[in-house]
């Protein structure tokens, strides 16, 4: 059963965004005085009372897209009616009842659905009486509310909570996603399209057009039985490209979902050539320890001119230290080898979240010792005590040691590469980290065994601190 939907519409201009990021509490549709910035379906599960609903946030009825876009997005707007259990008609107290309210007003007279009319920057009492202009307009009760001066936004939420369809199902968190998926790239590689191909219906808006999507969206749907959650996110641009306070957002809302999304899938369309911005992302991601596939999209086009190992070349040559990524060649229009991706995608997030044994990790790192010794560093002979792996999304691993300093980059990426290719999860970020021995640790490399869980508190305490007295931690990431 699908979760109730509480969608917002009105004409551009009256708070629709700002609505669904205070009703949320939190950022998720970008706001701005421009009209026409919000074109695609962007919706967010919300809780209030115990009953759970989507808030969806749509384009504004009337307005005129600059980039000839609005017969797509008024597209957008009537799926979103279509599917909506309850409707929020947002308008504008301050400036009354325009001609374009009575169009939206008309278009939902033959809408039998609960409507309630949201008189948006009615900043306070003296200005209640200016509201009641828009009664008619016939739709609906009339809640005057002020997302500026977070004016009764629970007398709205108790009138959403009453409206909602009485099913009980509701009343208990809806299932979650197994996993959440950002699919990013620069634009017009094809991601929108790759996202109405999961979720089998046109759920984002594709166009030739640069830049059509504008906010990361999060789109539901199914798999085998299980819910996951695609993250289409705006294509990127140069920073020098940054122009308008859109763009800006934007691209901070793409970086957001890199950081909440549990694998990322960087989009290549295969026809054009490797870019700055393709580079500048990649570093993103792996700045971030993010489980990563590269997907070379739009594969028809160069199917049989040619073989898939050119492009992953290519690939290894423009991203060298993210070798150890996997690479996938789908065509997302028609559905080609996306089952095959999402399947992976499944196996990085499991292997994000392995744990190894204390024990196995110890005699692999003393083998490794004893194949390939450090390199003296002046008169010191560099030394790893004992290993501990003390999380994970991404793996973390730290290697307590007499001295951080003594390994050279060269030794600890031979470590890292053999804590790659010798453990469960050689496809995603590991953090490497060296660690001076404290004084009171007495442990070595020939007693080392399972760590304690109190032995691990004490290691992952010290790990996050930063004491004068110490060598503070030296990270070893895969981009050295």
């Amino acid at each position: 059963m699908a979760i109730p939907q509480v969608v917002i519409v009105g004409r551009p201009n009256v708070g629709k965004s700002s609505l669904l990021n205070w009703l949320a509490g939190k950022r998720i549709s970008i706001v701005d005085d421009q009209a026409g910035v919000t074109r695609d379906r962007v919706s967010h599960l919300t809780e209030y009372s115990g009953r759970f609903f989507e808030l969806v946030d749509t384009g504004g009825i009337g307005g005129v897209d600059a980039d000839n876009l609005t017969k797509q997005v008024e597209e957008q707007i009537d799926l979103a009616l279509e599917s909506a259990d309850v409707i929020l008609f947002v308008v504008d107290t301050r400036t009354g009842v325009l001609p374009l309210d009575s169009e939206v007003a008309r278009r939902l007279r033959y809408i039998d659905k609960p409507i309630i009319t949201v008189a948006n920057k009615t900043d306070d009492e003296r200005m209640d009486p200016e509201a009641d202009e828009f009664y008619k307009l016939g739709r609906g009760k009339i809640v005057r509310v002020s997302t500026l001066q977070n004016r009764n936004r629970y007398e709205l939420l108790d009138m959403i909570h009453e409206r909602l369809p009485d099913n009980l199902y509701y009343e208990v968190l809806p299932e979650q996603p197994a996993l959440k998926i950002a699919i990013v790239g620069r634009r017009n590689t094809g991601k929108s399209t790759f996202v109405n191909t999961l979720a089998k219906a046109e759920r984002m808006i594709v166009s030739e057009v640069p830049g059509t999507t504008r906010d990361s969206v999060d789109v539901r749907f199914e798999l085998d039985g299980k819910t996951f959650v695609a993250i289409d996110t705006p294509g990127l641009r140069r920073a020098k490209s940054i122009r308008t306070d859109i763009d800006f957002y934007s691209a901070h809302r793409a970086q957001r979902s890199i950081r909440r999304a549990d694998v990322v899938l960087l989009f290549f369309d295969c026809t054009q050539r490797m870019s700055k911005v393709d580079k500048q992302l990649c570093k993103y991601i792996a700045d971030q320890y993010k489980p990563c596939v590269f997907v070379v999209n739009k594969w028809d086009l160069l199917y049989g001119q040619m073989t898939t190992d050119r492009w992953v070349d290519y690939l290894r040559d423009s991203f060298p230290t993210m070798w150890h990524v996997p690479i996938a060649f789908i065509t997302g229009q028609t559905g080609k080898n996306v089952k095959a991706l999402l399947n992976h995608a499944q196996m990085l997030y499991k292997q994000s979240v392995q744990r190894v044994a204390t024990s196995k990790l110890n005699k692999l790192v003393r083998a490794a010792l004893a194949k390939h010794p450090p390199p003296l560093h002046g008169i010191l002979r560099p030394k790893i005590y004992y290993a501990t792996q003390v999380g994970t999304q991404p793996p973390t691993i730290v290697l307590i040691c007499n001295e951080p300093r003594a390994f050279t980059p060269t030794y600890r990426r031979f470590l890292l590469g053999v804590l790659r290719d010798n453990l469960d999860f050689g496809e995603v970020p590991i953090k490497m980290y060296l660690h001076k021995r404290r004084s009171e640790d007495t442990r070595n490399e020939t007693g080392a065994g399972e760590d304690t869980a109190e032995e691990v508190a004490v290691i992952e305490r010290e790990f996050g601190s930063e004491r004068a007295d110490e060598v503070q931690l030296d990270e070893i990431a895969d981009e050295e």
